[in-house]
């Protein structure tokens, strides 16, 4: 009775439910590479490395090697093992021999798992209760598995999964039997039996060894064909020595997860390793040749558009290096971007109708309410297409692009795609567009990642498990491949290192922000998302930060490499919209070709969107043969002939005649009585007064603050007459201006009228302060 009441309480105390002995062990942290390369093994939260492996994934050989050294008798004593306790005893305190254990490897797991002092009579009696507390309450399996993952493998080194991957860098099922056995012997004395400063064990360790594997033959005699390797020096890895490969992308991963409060024993990162090293490889590189110039310093960032993961990420040139705040992680700084926008101005100007690859521009000095913004070489090209104007980066086009643009505006558009810290829309003004508020490389690859998928914004991603989240609809479909090929036109520089052209298109666009602090390259090649970025962490300028200089050859230096190294690098197969067209166009208009255009070209056309109206600025006049005049009708066959002028706007004209290349004037008809009849000509365009501005003006008794009336007007105006409320005010020639002195506050209607007869308007709100 006694006997089944016994029986019935170890039953019972089995069934109770107990904490599996995995609980509450701090464990690491194992990064991978999409691929399996190890990244990194971080520490667990008592500075250990430490990881939980599954008794079904450690190979027999391991389990039988350590069962065989340390505890034979394993699966049939209930915890200790009285006779090697009493043996160990007799060799250590009656023998007077070196102290020798007899512990079990459920006694060592009781002392690992509870901390226990062992050294005295008493915490040796407490081990032996505990051990048969563990083979009470778990199974063989479970203690051995335990103690698998809690046994000491030298320095700071614990469980088998650790040491498997700092000394041999593999996984336990993928040990060789002389590695198997070498952790198996590893355990006992783990500190005095490898170098930690080279790694090589030491002669102690292979005698125990090949001692084990002596005693493994007469078990395993199969095993005997393998007595060579045994012979062979035995080198471990130290945890020096691990792996530690993009660092700030590992560290980016820890701080979400630490905000998220996710513990995740492995890790498989988007990353992969060896573009990675062809990226840094590269940086480094540039950083040596151009150190001369105070480029110190650059971030990369590489997203495969397919999938949206970070293929590779440097943020800084030297994480290392404090001289450069090394480990502050540049792609995910705040920076300004300079003209990196510019793309999506374009592509918003698309998408709303304003204007199409091929429409023309004005690069003239202008002035968009109180901004008036230059041109970063400080010149004026006159009328650009838009591709041009984008890839030379002209920011007046840009910024009267941006002007126009309704819903969304640029604002707008950026804070749909999740650029975060935005400050307010007025803070900005247009200045936004030429890099007035500032982005991270992350959220720049971003939108350009957009432009790949089609106008499909997708968030960034640094781990393969996990579901996509639905994208978020930007841009049509239509919008973005135009863009994209306006952007295939920028002619890559001519001082990388592989002067060839690319296999591949590339699209893409440079940045330099103000004060030459950031220089950038940005674009997309095959199935990447380039984001290239240099410049000073503390935000020093230096004239050498320049995007098509500087950023733009380490960008062609990186895309040339991964070309090099994957020859079968392709473009993602993305099928150009059915909603599109070709279609011709004037050249110097952008408009849709007359009779007398020219030039002929062609253009990407949205219909329904793109802007559509004939062309101007070539215009058939009558002339008399012997005045060279305008005739006025009826005209007398033999005396006439017809010839083509261009009629070019009066501040485009002014351009022509400061570059050298003045355009003929065309005559003038206003000596005919219906000179309004012979040509359809531009009226005037106002420049200033500022449509929507009230002016604010000083005492006007003074004379010191005039309003200033200005306009541009066609090539065949002369004069331009002012009218404030319909009272005439004066006149100026149509190249230029007029001043106004209000006497009191109030709304004013002003009109302008050139000597055709053809007129602008608009309203201004004068208010005086006395």
């Amino acid at each position: 009775m006694a006997l089944f009441l016994l029986a019935l309480l170890c039953i019972g105390f089995r069934l109770w439910p107990h904490p599996p002995l995995s609980q509450g062990l701090p464990l690491s942290t194992t990064y991978y590479d999409r691929h399996g390369s190890l990244l990194r093994f971080s520490l667990a939260n008592d500075d250990r490395y430490r990881t939980w492996t599954r008794l079904d994934d450690i190979p027999s050989t391991v389990i039988n090697g350590i069962q065989l050294h340390e505890d034979r008798w394993f699966y049939y004593h209930p915890g200790f093992n009285l006779y090697s306790l009493v043996r160990g005893f007799w060799v250590s305190y009656v023998g007077g021999d070196r102290q020798q254990g007899g512990s079990t490897l459920t006694m060592q797991l009781a002392r690992m798992h509870w901390r226990l002092n062992t050294k005295t009579l008493s915490g040796k009696s407490v081990q032996i209760l505990r051990a048969v507390q563990l083979e009470l309450s778990y199974s063989k399996r479970d203690i051995l598995e335990a103690y698998l993952n809690y046994a000491p493998y030298g320095r700071n080194i614990e469980s088998i999964g650790a040491a498997s991957l700092i000394y041999f860098n593999k996984k336990p099922q993928d040990l060789t039997l002389p590695e198997a056995l070498t952790l198996a012997v590893l355990p006992q004395s783990p500190s005095y039996r490898i170098d930690a400063k080279t790694g090589v064990v030491s002669p102690a360790l292979s005698k125990a060894r090949n001692q084990l594997y002596a005693r493994w033959l007469e078990r395993y005699p199969q095993d005997g064909n393998m007595a060579a390797l045994f012979q062979l020096p035995l080198t471990l890895r130290q945890p020096e020595k691990m792996p530690f490969i993009a660092p700030h992308f590992i560290e980016q991963i820890q701080q979400d997860k630490q905000q998220q409060a996710i513990g995740q024993p492995v890790v498989t990162t988007t990353l992969d390793k060896n573009l990675q090293q062809q990226v840094e490889t590269q940086v480094n590189a540039f950083i040596q040749r151009n150190g001369y110039k105070g480029i110190n310093n650059a971030a990369v960032l590489l997203v495969d558009t397919r999938d949206m993961g970070i293929r590779a990420m440097v943020g800084s040139a030297d994480y290392y290096n404090h001289q450069i705040q090394g480990q502050v992680n540049g792609t995910d700084a705040k920076r300004s971007p300079g003209s990196t926008l510019k793309p999506f101005i374009f592509a918003l100007g698309l998408e709303q109708g304003l204007l199409h690859p091929m429409t023309v521009l004005k690069d003239v000095p202008s002035s968009f309410g109180a901004y008036a913004p230059e041109n970063f070489d400080r010149r004026f090209l006159g009328p650009v297409s838009a591709t041009d104007a984008l890839n030379y980066s002209r920011n007046i086009p840009a910024v009267y692009i941006s002007s126009r643009l309704k819903q969304p505006n640029l604002y707008q558009f950026l804070q749909l795609a999740g650029i975060a810290n935005m400050a307010s829309e007025k803070h900005y003004g247009l200045s936004l567009i030429l890099g007035g508020g500032e982005v991270t490389a992350q959220e720049l690859a971003r939108l350009y990642a957009m432009l790949a998928n089609r106008g499909e914004l997708r968030p960034l991603k640094m781990e393969r498990s996990g579901s996509d989240p639905a994208p978020i609809r930007l841009l049509s479909n239509e919008a973005s491949f135009i863009t994209l090929d306006m952007l295939s036109q920028h002619r890559r520089p001519g001082d990388t290192l592989a002067q060839r052209s690319s296999q591949l298109p590339v699209y893409w666009k440079t940045g330099t922000s103000w004060g030459f602090r950031d220089a950038w390259s940005a674009g997309i090649f095959g199935p990447y998302v380039l984001i290239v970025w240099q410049g000073n962490f503390d935000g020093k300028g230096n004239n050498a930060f320049v995007g098509a200089d500087a950023a733009a050859p380490l960008f062609f230096n990186i895309i040339d490499s991964i070309q090099a190294n994957d020859q079968g690098l392709q473009e993602p197969k993305r099928s150009r919209p059915e909603n599109i067209k070709r279609v011709d166009i004037c050249l110097a208009s952008g408009d849709l070709p007359t009779p007398w255009c020219q030039r002929i070209g062609k253009t990407w056309f949205i219909p329904g969107k793109s802007p559509i109206k004939v062309d101007t600025v070539y215009r058939p006049i009558v002339v008399d043969k012997q005045t060279g005049q305008v005739a006025c009708p009826p005209y007398q066959a033999d005396r006439v002939k017809t010839e083509v002028f261009e009629f070019w706007p009066s501040d485009l004209a002014e351009v022509f005649a400061l570059a050298g290349l003045p355009k003929r004037t065309p005559p003038n008809a206003a000596h005919c009585k219906d000179s309004a009849m012979l040509t359809t000509g531009t009226p005037p365009r106002i420049t200033s007064p500022l449509r929507n501005t009230t002016y604010t003006l000083r005492n006007p008794k003074l004379r010191d603050d005039p309003v200033i009336f200005s306009a541009t007007t066609d090539a065949d105006a002369k004069t331009v007459y002012w009218f404030v409320d319909d009272i005439y005010l004066g006149n100026s020639a149509s190249k230029t201006s007029i001043e106004w002195r209000p006497t009191t506050s109030g709304s004013y209607r002003i009109r302008a009228v050139d000597d055709h007869g053809r007129a602008d308007s608009r309203q201004l709100k004068v208010e005086i302060v006395y």
